[in-house]
């Protein structure tokens, strides 16, 4: 094999492989786009029907996981005596702030429920006053998995007025701390709930139109790819001719 054939064969591979590689990250951008609709249609289908209990949400976590988030929960249940806790560095408009969860119980089973966010003190000498809510409720809301990420900061107590500070949502430590074995979702309370704070939350971050203009814009990439590609090639073999 000359060298020219070589090179030839290596530019060709190398074009392919980029080319494939554009045309899957496009192909996988269209699969969340149908997944995001997929979930649309399923939320509104649940809107519809009132939303669902907790113990039918978790039948449909434990038989199909992915379509767990966001699931519609209306629930009956009671604030325990637990501490707040201050999910820290949360903003909302370009303002520092926090979530608050506490602790909701439904026939033994514990779950956090985020009831919203507030604001901060910029400073971060004071840390918000929040009142714990007790009693019973019937709530309505959507559910969120808790995804397991990287430990930035263990968590904090704050005597001074019954929170406790966290980075992240750590569902083990946090149950080791009360005592009580969580749910492994946070329950999001519905904008139009009394109780709480500000209902910020989105179900969906990205909707299933930018999706496709992702994989647009991948395909597009991976044609324009190819076409300067081929352009090289023949200058290439033109200046060897």
């Amino acid at each position: 094999m000359g060298k020219f054939s070589y090179q030839h064969l290596v530019l060709t591979l190398f074009t392919l492989l980029v080319f494939s590689a554009l045309i899957k990250l496009g192909l996988w951008q269209l699969n969340r786009a149908h997944e995001k609709e997929a979930r649309i249609e399923q939320m509104a289908i649940w809107q519809q029907q009132g939303g669902i209990s907790l113990a039918s949400a978790l039948q449909v976590f434990s038989k199909t996981p992915e379509i767990a988030n966001d699931l519609l929960v209306n629930e009956r249940g009671s604030f325990t005596d637990d501490p707040i806790f201050l999910l820290d560095n949360q903003v909302s408009n370009g303002q520092f702030g926090y979530r608050a969860l506490q602790v909701f119980e439904v026939d033994q089973q514990h779950i956090l429920v985020n009831l919203g966010w507030l604001a901060g003190d910029r400073s971060r000498q004071v840390m918000p006053s929040v009142q714990a809510i007790s009693g019973e409720y019937s709530l309505s809301g959507a559910l969120r998995i808790v995804e397991p990420g990287i430990t930035l900061k263990s968590l904090e107590l704050k005597e001074n007025n019954g929170t406790v500070l966290i980075q992240q949502i750590e569902l083990e430590k946090i149950s080791r701390l009360i005592n009580k074995q969580l749910l492994p979702f946070v329950f999001y309370l519905d904008k139009n709930e009394d109780i709480g704070y500000e209902k910020n939350w989105q179900p969906i971050v990205m909707p299933p139109e930018k999706h496709r203009g992702y994989a647009f814009q991948w395909f597009s990439l991976a044609i324009a790819w190819l076409a300067l590609m081929g352009f090289a090639a023949r200058k290439y073999k033109n200046n060897k001719a």
